[in-house]
């Protein structure tokens, strides 16, 4: 299947299709491969047949791209096991250009795609990679460009970033593959001067993939090469002791200015060190609180930063932003363009307390995708 638009002009004719034409893409080869395909099952039972003509593509673990039944039950988590695409036989691809096909191409073809609705978590997906392909194909899609995209999935850029702007965020250090084998000795000397305990991350991972928390220093090492084994850009962060987890969701408006949700909070229980993998999708290892017992002086803080962190990212149609609240004391953890997306992730649960529904939420951030189109904006 060849995903190819006319024009970036066609994005105002699908006002008067009788259905939008609406692909939604999951999967992907990160780490977050099984989280993508469990967001997209909610997306896929949000969207009305009557308004919306879907269509339902995979990017398998491999990286091939396979059109799949649009059926959401295939992509539940089931007996605590997490889904994966499964390979159909089907292949799509998906042409960087605006118009035409190619006649040798050994895929099915596919014209007049209006809207992408890209549920990709982690890199290849979440990063700019796959926003870069659709922006070069015409194609609209939700959710941020390349550049906030990229952004905001490198931890270290993304601090550097918002530090600039003058929004809070607690200390940190970034230790590339480069650094580590020329000096490994001076790259923990480094990571040592913020404290412990301390987290070490991959840059670029998302859903607690390859995190660790080290409170004795003699366990630095080992967490920075497993950090390494994920992403050759690793962050380091000092842990803020005593802090109060908690989120807050961005949603453009029909102008395409964002909105603040309510925040919600995260209580781990005490058999988690932290928010980790399993904590947050195999057991029931965290509290979620939405809406989230704050002081209105406290929760108005946060929502004005979640709004700044995303105009000085630049990113657009949504993002969830995630903050430590130390008394009247907040600083930002990170942003993420493209949050969890089923009907019980923070994101659609802060809106849904914010007074907006999940399928209203999918229909506006669809509508947000044809309004800003594709090109420079």
């Amino acid at each position: 299947m060849t995903l190819a638009r006319g024009s970036t002009a066609n994005v105002t004719s699908v006002e008067h299709s009788p259905r939008r034409r609406v692909l939604v893409l999951f999967g992907g080869r990160s780490s977050e491969h099984s989280i993508s395909c469990v967001s997209a099952a909610g997306i896929l039972r949000a969207l009305d047949p009557a308004r919306y003509d879907i269509t339902a593509v995979g990017i398998l673990p491999d990286g091939r791209w396979v059109r799949v039944p649009a059926d959401p039950a295939a992509l539940d988590a089931t007996d605590g096991q997490l889904p994966v695409v499964v390979d159909s036989g089907q292949p799509v691809a998906l042409l960087p250009e605006p118009v035409g096909q190619r006649e040798a191409l050994p895929a099915e073809v596919l014209r007049g795609v209006d809207v992408v609705f890209p549920v990709l978590h982690g890199p290849w997906g979440e990063d700019g990679t796959i926003q870069g392909l659709l922006e070069m194909a015409g194609i609209s899609f939700v959710g941020s460009g390349v550049f906030a995209s990229a952004v905001a999935m490198d931890k270290g850029h993304m601090k550097a970033m918002l530090a600039h702007a003058a929004i809070p965020v607690g200390p940190w250090q970034l230790v590339t593959s480069r650094e580590w084998a020329a000096d490994p000795t001076a790259c923990l000397a480094r990571i040592s001067t913020l404290g412990f305990p301390l987290f070490v991350k991959p840059a670029r991972a998302g859903s607690s993939v390859g995190i660790s928390r080290v409170s004795d220093p003699t366990a630095l090492e080992a967490a920075v090469r497993e950090a390494h084994s994920w992403d050759p850009r690793v962050i380091a962060e000092a842990a803020i002791e005593g802090a109060r987890e908690i989120e807050c969701g961005v949603l453009a408006d029909p102008s395409g200015a964002p909105q603040a949700s309510r925040c919600a909070e995260i209580i781990v229980h005490p058999d988690h060190d932290f928010y980790d993998f399993e904590a947050k999708y195999l057991d029931d290892g965290a509290e979620l609180i939405v809406p989230a017992q704050l002081d209105p002086v406290v929760e108005e803080r946060v929502r004005e930063l979640a709004v700044r962190a995303f105009d000085a990212l630049d990113c657009e149609g949504l993002a969830r932003v995630d903050f430590f609240v130390t008394g009247d004391d907040v600083l930002l953890n990170e942003v993420n363009t493209m949050p969890g997306f089923t009907p019980i992730s923070m994101y659609p649960r802060m809106w849904g307390a914010s007074g907006i529904g999940y399928h209203e939420l999918v229909d506006r951030l669809i509508d947000d995708a044809v309004r800003k189109g594709t090109g420079l904006r």
